[in-house]
């Protein structure tokens, strides 16, 4: 019990790490969260510091929730134990306690604790994120397609009920951190906002 509620506090600081922000830093670029869609997430890290500095944002966003998960299979924690530290990582990712808990989405958080869990998921989950940019030109469309589809990928190929229930709160979270994005693609403003940020 001390150890897995260990975990869950080192998860949450772990995600709570601002990549987006420390790249962009480092990188010489402007703080995110001071332009364009004003995220720390990788898009936005994108459109103020350019490809290079996004993909370390990616990377690092993703290792933020895979690491966790992993440390905690190695203590050979429970099923529940991983969803637990997972769920914290993605918490400290959204809600960070060194950015007064304003932090990033969670995709890329998320997408690397699905990678520690369920590594097929999270590769189905993927490849229906590349499709939804690809027909739509829209990193949000991207990721409101891939997590849509995660419960019903967590019924289809991991039928637990406490994997399905995991599988559905992450999917809420994102939603509602994509709520400005869902808003503008209803409004069909999305494209004019990409203007406005890059």
């Amino acid at each position: 019990m001390l150890i897995e509620f260990g975990s869950v506090i080192i998860a949450y600081l772990v995600g709570s790490i601002p990549a987006g922000l420390l790249v962009s830093k480092f990188s010489g670029g402007v703080d995110p969260r001071q332009a364009g869609s004003k995220n720390i997430g990788a898009t936005n890290v994108m459109r103020v510091a350019g490809k290079k500095a996004a993909a370390l944002t990616l990377i690092g966003d993703l290792l933020k929730g895979l690491l966790p998960v992993a440390a905690a299979r190695l203590f050979n924690l429970p099923e529940e134990g991983l969803l637990l530290a997972g769920l914290s990582a993605i918490l400290g990712h959204i809600f960070p306690v060194y950015l007064k808990f304003k932090g990033g989405k969670g995709v890329a958080t998320s997408f690397g604790v699905f990678l520690g869990i369920s590594p097929l998921i999270a590769l189905i989950a993927l490849l229906i994120w590349i499709a939804g940019i690809s027909f739509s030109k829209y990193s949000s469309v991207g990721a409101l397609s891939a997590f849509a589809a995660l419960p019903f990928l967590a019924v289809l190929l991991k039928p637990e009920m406490k994997f399905v229930l995991f599988s559905t709160i992450i999917s809420i979270l994102v939603y509602i951190r994509h709520k400005e994005n869902i808003q503008r693609l209803i409004a069909g403003r999305e494209e004019q906002a990409h203007r406005n940020e890059g």
